[in-house]
């Protein structure tokens, strides 16, 4: 009574699970349609590797039906793993498909979605619809009944075959992604950078050698243009050379260049009209107009 108390909890917890599936069963084709044909026309050899799959190849782990059913852990497992998972794989296939279900969503919490149970309610529905019909048919012994029936069995085969195929390959994707077979993970967002002080060193820069400094200099702050080195014996190249003037300062004794105003003709270029620059001035060594009068 405590265990099937227990499973009962289990089972109202899984409703509570906040994980999905990495693919629903209407997309498992999709996903991976091989392995969906494979568990299809193989569907006790698929079983049968996911299950050892699911206890991560470890098969001292292994319990009949993963401890689901009254019968787990009196079958003798711990002798022989392997042949008691053969046989719950050939006799008790539907159960071995849902064990490693549950299995898989109490290790990940995951939650079967809405259009999930529907697939799987729709096909016990049919089955036991189907099994009613067989009954009545039975009974009855009307061969209209009974070819109901029959129909009714061949189409809950169908879909049961069928959503066996696609949850087995909905557990084998969920099972790639646990193990990372989907490739390298996302990298996760980098931190922040923040400046860095001069007196801290830098990262090299990629493709480029090192600095290195002559001997005996300081070494130069990362981010700048290295110092040229200098000769001994030969001063620095932005020192003036001691008793010359600097290059914008006028030598003493001279007076500074004097500048021509804005709007004044340069003193080579005289306008037309106006006599030479050797031209005596009005008046010297000439008589005034006003003794001639």
């Amino acid at each position: 009574m405590a265990s099937s108390r227990d499973q009962m909890e289990k089972m109202k917890s899984r409703q509570n699970y906040r994980n999905h599936w990495h693919t629903d069963l209407m997309r498992t084709t999709e996903t991976d349609p091989l392995y969906c044909c494979f568990s299809l026309w193989c569907a006790p050899c698929a079983s049968y590797l996911l299950r050892k799959r699911a206890l991560y190849n470890d098969m001292s782990r292994y319990t009949c039906c993963g401890g689901y059913m009254p019968c787990s852990g009196r079958c003798g497992e711990s002798h022989c793993p392997e042949f008691c998972l053969c046989t719950e794989v050939f006799l008790c296939f539907g159960n071995s498909v849902a064990s490693t279900r549950f299995m898989l969503q109490d290790e990940f919490n995951l939650q079967t979605t809405k259009c999930d149970n529907c697939i799987i309610g729709f096909m016990f529905c049919l089955q036991q619809l189907a099994c009613i019909c067989s009954i009545i048919a039975c009974l009855t012994g009307s061969e209209e009944i009974q070819d109901a029936s029959q129909l009714l069995n061949c189409l809950s085969d169908i879909v049961y075959c069928t959503v066996c195929s696609c949850m087995q390959t909905q557990h084998k994707v969920e099972m790639d992604k646990r193990d990372g077979k989907f490739g390298p993970r996302p990298m996760s967002v980098p931190p922040v950078q923040q400046m860095s002080r001069l007196d801290q060193p830098g990262p090299p820069s990629v493709g480029y050698p090192p600095m290195q400094q002559p001997h005996g200099y300081p070494p130069q702050p990362h981010g700048y243009p290295p110092q040229q080195q200098q000769l001994p014996g030969y001063p620095p190249p932005q020192q003036q050379p001691q008793g010359y003037p600097p290059p914008q300062q006028q030598p003493q004794g001279y007076s500074p260049p004097q500048q021509q105003p804005q709007g004044y003709p340069s003193p080579q270029q005289q306008p037309q009209g106006y006599p030479p620059s050797n031209y005596p001035p009005p008046g010297a060594g000439y008589p005034r107009s006003d003794y001639l009068q």
